[in-house]
């Protein structure tokens, strides 16, 4: 999940429920990929400890190993967290690519993480892609000005154009939000959109706004950066969770479980 997904929605794997009206029919999450790789992994956690391991630990716990896998450095996982039992597309909201610097920081604030933490965790969005209307606007009409956005590099602007054409028989194709190293969990993120080679405006917009641009220039050569993207994730891994006897542990994390039924008394 990506990170304003996990800061909007909360980490109660409401994201996996099956469903026509569920949130991974939602537009924004057409390009989620990994759903068979969490039902293999729950399969076998069910056939070693039946109940005991709620979907949005799997989907914590996946993420950092991916992170690991993409060159990123371990951390710990918090635990605990139970299912949601309520998917549906209307409930998702999520904030546009235009949004602010400053609304960005409010809206991980309202979330109790800093505007630190929303650096990092935008930086760790970069394995990830992203589909041209998103940020099509950038490249041929941003503002409704009938160009593109001076703020992005000629490099990118030419790159963005062959890939997303302004009439294209190709339905919202995708481009990755890390124009270096796309595969890795790293800080080239931030050295590219130091050089005007953000793909999304968000993006963009932290490495120029004053409320961000020192954090992102610190951000470039910071030896800690893993460790401190760690404890980013930690902190974005216990937004909005579910505990103790909220929610449920499924058995299956495309479905919620089944209810027993309880016969009312007959007189």
């Amino acid at each position: 999940m990506a990170t304003r997904d996990a800061v909007v929605l909360g980490c109660d794997a409401s994201i996996l429920l099956d469903g026509h009206t569920s949130e991974k029919k939602a537009v924004p999450y057409s390009s989620v990929r990994g759903y068979e790789l969490i039902d293999a992994i729950k399969e076998a956690l069910e056939a070693e400890c039946q109940g005991l391991v709620s979907c949005a630990d799997i989907i914590s716990m996946a993420t950092r190993d991916a992170v690991v896998l993409a060159g990123g450095k371990w951390y710990d996982v918090e635990t605990g967290r139970r299912d949601g039992d309520v998917s549906l597309t209307s409930n998702v909201n999520l904030p546009a690519a235009t949004i602010s610097v400053s609304d960005s920081i409010k809206l991980f604030a309202s979330k109790n993480l800093t505007q630190y933490d929303m650096v990092y965790l935008l930086g760790g969005h970069t394995v990830g892609i992203a589909r041209c209307s998103l940020f099509k606007d950038r490249i041929y009409n941003f503002n409704k000005t009938g160009g593109p956005d001076p703020t992005m590099s000629p490099w990118l602007l030419a790159e963005l154009k062959e890939k997303c054409r302004r009439i294209s028989l190709i339905f919202d194709n995708t481009y990755p939000l890390d124009v270096k190293t796309p595969s890795l969990v790293d800080n080239s993120y931030f050295q590219e959109i130091k050089k005007g080679n953000g793909v999304l405006q968000i993006d963009q917009q932290i490495a120029l706004d004053e409320l961000t641009k020192n954090i992102v220039d610190d951000t470039v050569n910071d030896p800690d950066f893993y460790t401190k993207f760690g404890e980013a994730m930690v902190k974005l891994g216990r937004v909005e969770v579910l505990i103790d006897g909220q929610g449920e542990v499924r058995k299956s994390c495309r479905v919620v479980n089944k209810k027993p039924f309880i016969f009312g008394g007959l007189n």
